[in-house]
């Protein structure tokens, strides 16, 4: 079975919020989905400088980057 992630983000029409590593070897996987998501309401593609995709996971600088950036999302599109 093969999946896509990306299949279809055209019709996200919610906020949407992409958080990738700069340095990730997926990012143009980020950035094409992005692309493809021009539906959504407000969309933001945050890229946490200089980190890698397995980074984001553990490493707390950009945790904690990522956790800041997903409050502020979610306080703003939430209420």
């Amino acid at each position: 079975m093969n999946f896509d992630a990306a299949t279809n983000m055209d019709l996200i029409d919610q906020p949407l919020l992409m958080i990738a590593g700069s340095e990730a070897g997926s990012l143009y996987m980020s950035q094409d989905a992005f692309k493809e998501a021009d539906q959504a309401e407000s969309r933001e593609l945050m890229l946490i400088d200089g980190a890698t995709h397995i980074e984001t996971y553990w490493k707390p600088e950009y945790v904690n980057q990522a956790v800041d950036k997903l409050t502020q999302f979610f306080n703003k599109t939430l209420r």
